[in-house]
């Protein structure tokens, strides 16, 4: 029996204030228990794409079904890093608090075993505040994954984080992955992560220009068509 796609999109059209068309007929499904990343160039759509299929942005036209639901229905069965957090450096919150008030039914032992894997064991009585960048985008990943979300979003999430950061948060999500089958679906620019990590490309610019395996999608003609001119320039470490 063929298992239901963890998401699927149908002529998904986005259009911005003024009508301007940012996501264009959208159509791609992605497999349970996969591994999925969005590529493209700066303003093609990506993060966009990413609200969409979490409901946050409402389609223009066209349909997404998010787990066989409609994305708000399905969102306490899904996680979410978001690339930017804006935080009140004021605001009087531990990061300690700031996971236990975003899952109160998460154990305390649970939490402190994410701290530890991510290297914020000593900032758990730390105000959120307090955080640099790249320590706070560690609290974020660890307040996505903590409720074993079935489907995982993630905006570029390892922006901001040191190298060896990085390869701890890859180590994670693969362990995610293999632990609890999950569905990742990761906006990243490193087309090095994405040829050892994806199983799915979706290549986007406004437009679907092209959705398939690394093996079949990163090809110099398909990164040529994705990026123009730019396209020797996107490489692993590549900050846009």
């Amino acid at each position: 029996m063929q298992t239901r796609p963890a998401i699927t999109t149908t002529d998904l059209n986005v259009s911005y204030e003024g009508g301007v068309p940012v996501l264009q007929n959208i159509a791609c499904s992605i497999a349970a228990g996969s591994i999925a990343i969005i590529v493209g160039p700066n303003g093609s759509g990506k993060t966009t794409l990413l609200k969409a299929l979490l409901g946050i942005i409402k389609p223009t036209s066209g349909k997404v079904e998010v787990l066989g639901l409609d994305p708000a229905e399905a969102r306490p069965r899904v996680g979410y890093v978001p690339q930017r957090f804006v935080i009140d450096h004021s605001f009087p919150i531990t990061v300690y608090e700031f996971l236990r008030f975003s899952h109160p039914d998460v154990s305390e032992k649970r939490i402190n075993e994410y701290l530890e894997h991510l290297g914020m064991s000593a900032m758990r009585s730390t105000r959120l505040g307090a955080l640099s960048g790249g320590q706070l985008q560690r609290a974020l990943i660890i307040r996505g994954v903590l409720h074993a979300p079935e489907i995982l979003f993630l905006d570029e999430p390892a922006s901001g984080i040191d190298i060896g950061g990085e390869q701890t948060f890859y180590d994670l999500i693969l362990h995610l992955h293999e632990e609890h089958a999950n569905t990742i679906v990761m906006v990243s620019h490193e087309l090095d992560v994405v040829a050892r990590f994806a199983d799915t490309v979706l290549c986007l610019n406004k437009k679907l220009v092209c959705h398939g395996s690394p093996e079949e999608v990163l090809t110099p003609q398909t990164l040529q068509r994705l990026y123009g001119k730019q396209a020797g320039v996107y490489h692993h470490h590549e900050k846009s």
